[in-house]
């Protein structure tokens, strides 16, 4: 069925969808259902014509997991409500479509944070679940699948499950993290944690190459609830991975003698002008000239030398929880800044006893290739029971590169040979970051019966393999075939 076809059936006309870091977009036909029974209409007329199926959020994964070139983008946004909150117990049960800016907003003033979040407080609930979405604290909290209690989910033919560790626990384990693949999530209830201040205690320390992350991290980890290093890609030798690593704790009850100020919305809101006077809308305009590589080491090393200057050498200070957690919402569409092209981000998770030797190596990798990332994130990480996850006893790496015309095919293939060192020490990859990936190498990432298993799941609960997008067709082909005659080639 074309794309003109699918129009018709569904009364829609055709948009450009673009993944998070705006170098990939499709066309496809998007529908915004506000029901359960919305939801199982569109389901129908889907099986009816054969029509793929794809889940959108807010559109927050960096590649092209939330596109569905040439199909139908089922836009969960109007799924946003949270049905209530026990602010006894901290259970909150809400709809996919619930942000996690909704629900900090609506918990924390009675004393209650997500458990789970990532650097933006954009993502959709439902999105976080389909890549069972990591944090700062991802070695001691664990992935935001570890803290779900139960969720409700609508297959596409039409029947309504409830999934839980004890109730279909298999379908839960492969749904959490299984990227929209086996149903629509419709309802989910999440454990918050429980906070005694509005603010947590954060130490700063000026970090001299990658050894010295991976050492700090080990060595303290026991200490704090929250580990993240920024990372220096420009520099090499004995400075190779210098950056500045950020520690946190929560502080506990009765340490916060103003908690009830602290946990106002007031105080986590994020500053909306720079010094009071200029509007951080306008910043990533003023970014966009210095998003080079001259611009951005630059950038960097000043960023280091004013870490080794202000680093809190052990004394922790005090920072709102919204602050600390959410620095990439500081400033507003600073993604721009790396139009025309845009960026991708390359995630890398690896065995620890592997990380320095394999991290230092990609870094090695980008100088040789004259492709630097503007931007890396180091972060500490432990397994989880999910069928498809990404986690390993390990670190992950990320790193942010600008897209250009001139060297977008030398990226991808600098990404590709980056795969190739990262699998060969036991490291895996995220879907929500992913924008290079091969099939073939996807399907060295996970043991082939985990892979079989999903695959068998996928076939019971959506026979014809409509469930997809361009990362799965991308990715999985395989998990479509029973639908290949009816599936559109990814655009």
């Amino acid at each position: 069925m074309n794309l003109e076809d699918i129009e018709v059936a569904l009364g829609r006309t055709r948009t450009m969808v673009e993944g998070w870091g705006m170098s990939t977009r499709s066309e496809a036909v998007v529908r915004h259902p506000e029901s359960v029974e919305d939801l199982q209409e569109l389901f129908g007329l889907a099986r009816k014509d054969g029509i793929p199926v794809g889940f959108r959020g807010t559109g927050c994964s960096y590649g092209d997991a939330s596109q569905n070139a040439r199909a139908l983008v089922v836009d969960l946004c109007r799924f946003n409500v949270i049905k209530s909150l026990d602010a006894d117990t901290g259970l909150l049960v809400a709809e996919p479509g619930v942000t996690l800016e909704q629900i900090w907003r609506h918990s924390v003033t009675k004393g209650w944070w997500p458990p789970v979040v990532s650097g933006t407080m954009y993502p959709t609930l439902g999105g976080l679940l389909s890549m069972n979405v990591h944090g700062k604290n991802n070695w001691k909290h664990g992935t935001i699948g570890e803290h779900v209690q139960s969720f409700r989910m609508l297959t596409i033919e039409g029947e309504e499950l409830s999934c839980s560790p004890e109730e279909n626990p298999e379908i839960f384990r492969a749904a959490i993290g299984g990227f929209g693949m086996l149903g629509c999530f419709t309802e989910i209830t999440l454990q918050l944690k429980k906070i005694y201040s509005g603010d947590v205690e954060v130490t700063a320390v000026a970090i001299r190459n990658l050894g010295h992350m991976i050492a700090w991290m080990e060595q303290h980890r026991e200490e704090f609830d929250y580990l993240v290093g920024w990372v220096d890609c420009f520099t090499g030798g004995k400075a190779l991975g210098r950056g500045e690593l950020h520690a946190a704790r929560y502080v506990k009850e009765g340490d916060d003698p103003d908690a009830r100020s602290t946990m106002q919305l007031s105080h986590q809101d994020l500053p909306s002008h720079i010094l009071g006077l200029f509007p951080k809308a306008w910043v990533w305009r003023f970014m966009k000239p210095i998003v080079n590589d001259f611009g951005m080491r630059a950038l960097n090393a000043t960023k280091y030398f004013s870490a080794c200057r202000n680093q809190t050498k052990g004394k922790g200070v005090r920072q709102a929880h919204a602050a600390f957690n959410f620095l990439l919402d500081y400033v507003p569409d600073w993604k721009k800044a790396y139009l025309p092209g845009g960026l991708i981000q390359y995630q890398s998770f690896v065995p620890a006893g592997k990380a320095r030797e394999v991290h230092g190596h990609l870094i090695q990798l980008c100088h040789r290739s004259n492709l630097i990332p503007y931007l890396g994130v180091y972060k500490r990480h432990k397994p989880d029971p999910f069928l498809l996850t990404h986690a390993v006893d390990g670190f992950s790496f990320a790193m942010d590169f600008k897209v250009t015309t001139q060297n977008r095919d030398r990226l991808w293939d600098l990404a590709h040979r980056m795969d190739e060192v990262v699998l060969d020490a036991g490291g895996r990859f995220y879907f929500a970051k992913d924008a290079t990936l091969e099939s073939e190498t996807a399907h060295r990432i996970w043991p082939v019966a985990d892979l079989q298993r999903f695959r068998e799941l996928k076939q019971g609960l959506d026979p014809h393999g409509l469930l997809q997008t361009n990362l799965s067709r991308r990715l999985f082909p395989e998990f479509h075939e029973a639908a290949a005659e009816v599936a559109p080639e990814a655009g």
